[in-house]
């Protein structure tokens, strides 16, 4: 469970990420000039919240469904553009923490290493007779990052520690600190629109901009330090500990920024002097102890070789990928790691890069994008054994939703909240695209609301907490349905519609061969709705509460437009039987009843289950990395392993900083996801799709090993959660499952499949009676908090 390499990273998707939710860095390991870029994932562009909706959209409504229901597209296109708000803000670099080292020599014995077993970053070599380490961690329970640096021999370390950031800044320092404070952006256009000045800054004095603040401290062992305006001095010492600290001027989605910078300077303060309190090895003992805590829940094992984990990871996975099962394994819990370091209680929601951005203008802002990556970023939380982490994201949803209300109001007359493509810290929820600018094929989707919703009820669905059910989600939920039940209206045949409507991202092709994104009931919209109608349905029967609306809801369903199976045996992406703009386009949101929605199986739904099938055999196996790692956990709902595994060696190809295909993806040295460039969410889906080959629920059914490949004929995995608040442990032996652990946390009824014929079922050494439901699956009762033993027999 170790990224490792024998030579400091060059590139940035070379160095290596640490983060505690809030405070991110990627190390470098350089020996001589180490390098920790930061971030604080408060830090964004803009001067606070704005009234972006767009009153105008109201009456451009009529005309561009008008339009559509007249077959002019292209013209509806057109129209649209009438209905955009401004773009959203960019998620900002924080800064950078410099190391400049002074001893010189030749170095030996190099090696830099990621360990996920407690999040710790080393750097270790040797010069001369002197070794040299550096353990690197970012801390959740005291809020800082810990930079330790000893050497062997007394007196050997000389260095100077300086802090800078690309923004407008200023150091200054105390008799024990060195502090860098400066001022983000009051606005950042996307990297994708050309402007004259797409990066504007205020006044330092005057900005209304966020303020930030990055503070140094120092615990010495031996030697001497001296600290002034170009940094911190370290002279003959044994071994050091530094202690990074941030604060931003951000005080909530809903109001400006801090003006002073004073206050922002005083919680800085406060948090860094709190955590030098307190001895490295306290520091140390404390992180371990919160991470492990988390981490340790899921063990898998798909039989991993020695002498593969001792080959540098690069050199794996250029060399073996795939073939690779332990790196496979350690791509898994890097997807896990990497959750847990970007989304913690109290912090924000991990972004399109999680927490870690170097650029000013970085790629597709480092927003929250809502039409498939952010979503993507949580399919684990829940699988894998994390849903504290998944807080973030359904406290964001609440936050979108109270902006969202305003924006179904204005824009479009509805009750209930909306919300878009896109989304930033200010909870932006109108269309982007500068009133225009933008393409309706990605801007125009007020659908994020409905998919959003999804995660509210799947952390109920795992967890079983009805008090956050009935507080939190299904108030959510509820409003996010009345905005649907507004928007849908009848076709010409009495099924219900929506229009102007977009498969996201993805056009089609006209009779008359234009390409033209808006129509009307796109298979994406259609299912959205079906699955929010259908959670919020089982959600009010839970809470006993809404009958009428319930009944509103189901009525509503019965009369959505249906699927349809179209001319290539495919699932329709629009509601006609149009041709694609890109057969093997990125996106296959018209899947989403597949995965990670519950519309369709191969039980209920055999047609359309095996259409749907068709249309990923005709996108192909290549694509983006999160694209590959959807079609990984669509190919584990389809129940093929061994094509399940074919995207995940097409997932681990090596990408090299300088390829910017948008259309390959694959990893990095560092395992980051490569888009490219980089982005999470792939990393955030694999894991998720290798859960999904080993364990499925969403069928009402606990299915065990349902899409295990030829290649892993030998394994076990701990820990992974199925709905209805159940814990899994499975072992296998000869591609078949040898035995499982079924714990129940509040008990119930029990349904499992499984491909053995004979099962036995015990409890605490005593056998458990069962029922054969039909063939494949038993089911049996559970009392909470007992373990339940299934042997193949």
């Amino acid at each position: 469970m170790k990224l490792h390499y024998l030579s400091c990273a060059k590139a940035w998707t070379e160095a290596l990420p640490i983060g505690n939710g809030r405070l991110g860095a990627m190390v470098f390991g350089d020996p001589e000039a180490e390098h920790l870029q930061l971030n604080e994932d408060t830090l964004w562009s803009g001067r606070g919240p704005i009234d972006e909706n767009n009153p105008n959209a109201k009456s451009v409504l009529s005309e561009v469904r008008g339009l559509i229901a007249a077959g002019r597209y292209a013209e509806a296109d057109k129209k649209s553009k009438e209905m955009m708000g401004p773009y959203n803000q960019s998620y900002m670099p924080f800064g950078d923490l410099h190391l400049k080292f002074r001893h010189g020599g030749v170095v030996q014995a190099y090696e830099r290493s990621l360990d996920l077993t407690d999040a710790i970053a080393r750097v270790t070599y040797r010069i001369g007779d002197i070794a040299y380490t550096r353990e690197m961690f970012a801390s959740y329970p005291d809020q800082v990052i810990v930079i330790r640096i000893e050497a062997s021999a007394p007196g050997a370390l000389d260095f100077t520690a300086r802090l800078d950031s690309p923004h407008p800044y200023r150091t200054s320092f105390t008799a024990d600190h060195l502090y860098l404070q400066g001022i983000s952006p009051e606005h950042v256009d996307p990297n994708y629109y050309d402007r004259d000045h797409p990066v504007v800054y205020g006044e330092p004095e005057t900005t209304e901009a966020m303020r930030f603040e990055g503070r140094l401290g120092i615990q010495l062992e031996g030697g001497a330090y001296a600290i002034d305006h170009d940094g911190l001095h370290i002279q003959s010492a044994k071994a050091v500990t530094l202690l990074f600290s941030a604060e931003t001027s951000f005080q909530g989605y809903d109001k400006p920024p801090a003006k002073e910078s004073s206050e922002v300077a005083a919680a800085n303060e406060d948090r860094l002097q709190r955590a030098m309190t307190k001895s490295f090895e306290q520091l140390r003992q404390a992180h371990i102890d919160d991470y492990t805590a988390l981490f340790n829940r899921v063990e898998l094992r798909l039989g991993a070789s020695e002498a593969a984990e001792r080959t540098p990871t690069d050199q794996r996975i250029a060399e073996s990928g795939a073939k690779d099962a332990g790196l496979v394994e350690l791509l898994f819990q890097y997807g896990r790691y990497l959750l847990i370091a970007s989304s913690r209680a109290g912090s924000q929601p991990a972004n399109l890069q999680g927490i870690w951005n170097k650029e000013l203008r970085p790629p597709w802002s480092s927003n929250w994008t809502l039409n498939i990556n952010t979503q993507m970023n949580y399919w684990l939380a829940e699988t894998c054994h994390l849903s504290e982490c998944h807080e973030p994201l359904l406290g964001y949803i609440q936050k979108l939703s109270n902006n969202g209300r305003k924006t179904a109001e204005v824009n479009y007359g509805c009750r209930g909240w909306v919300a878009h493509h896109n989304g930033d810290i200010w909870c932006q929820s109108a269309p982007v695209g500068d009133y225009g600018h933008g393409d309706p094929v990605w801007a125009l989707w007020p659908m994020s609301a409905a998919w959003l919703c999804q995660h509210l009820w799947e952390h109920y669905a795992f967890t079983q907490d009805e008090r956050y059910l009935r507080e939190q989600a299904y108030p959510i939920m509820r409003e996010a349905v009345l905005f649907c039940l507004d928007w849908l209206h009848p076709d010409e045949n009495g099924y219900f519609i929506t229009s102007p409507s977009t498969s996201p991202e993805h056009k089609f092709v006209t009779a008359d061969g234009q390409m033209a994104a808006v129509s009307q009931a796109s298979r994406m919209d259609m299912s959205l709705i079906w699955d929010l109608l259908t959670s919020s349905i089982e959600a009010s029967s839970v809470l006993n509460i809404d009958e009428p609306l319930r009944a509103e809801m189901a009525a509503a369903r019965a009369k959505l437009q249906p699927m349809r199976i179209g001319k290539h045996g495919h699932l329709q992406e629009w509601s006609k039987d149009w041709d694609d703009e890109d057969v093997h386009h990125r996106h296959v949101s018209h899947l989403f009843g597949i995965y990670p929605g519950r519309q369709l199986t191969e039980l209920e739904t055999p047609d359309l289950f095996q259409a749907a099938r068709t249309s990923l055999e005709r996108r192909g196996d290549g694509g983006t990395g999160w694209s590959l790692a959807w079609k990984i956990c669509l190919w584990a709902r389809f129940q093929d392993g061994n094509r399940t595994l074919a995207l995940i060696s097409n997932l681990l190809h090596l990408v090299k900083e300088s390829e910017t295909n948008y259309h390959h993806g694959g990893v990095y040295a560092n395992l980051f996801d490569a888009h490219p460039p980089f982005q999470i969410d792939g990393n955030f889906g694999f894991t998720a799709g290798v859960a999904e080959m080993l364990v499925q629920s969403h069928a009402g059914e606990i299915s065990l090993l349902p899409a295990l490949p030829d290649a892993w004929p030998v394994g076990s995995v701990r820990g992974l959660r199925a709905r209805g608040a159940m814990s899994v442990n499975l072992s296998w032996a000869g591609g078949a499952l040898q035995e499982a652990e079924i714990e129940a946390q509040f008990g119930g009824s029990c349904r499992i499949r499984t491909k053995e014929s004979s099962l036995s079922v015990e409890s605490e050494g005593t056998n458990v009676p069962y029922e054969v439901v039909m063939e494949g699956v038993i089911r049996f009762d559970t009392e909470a908090g007992k373990i339940y033993t299934l042997r193949s027999l």
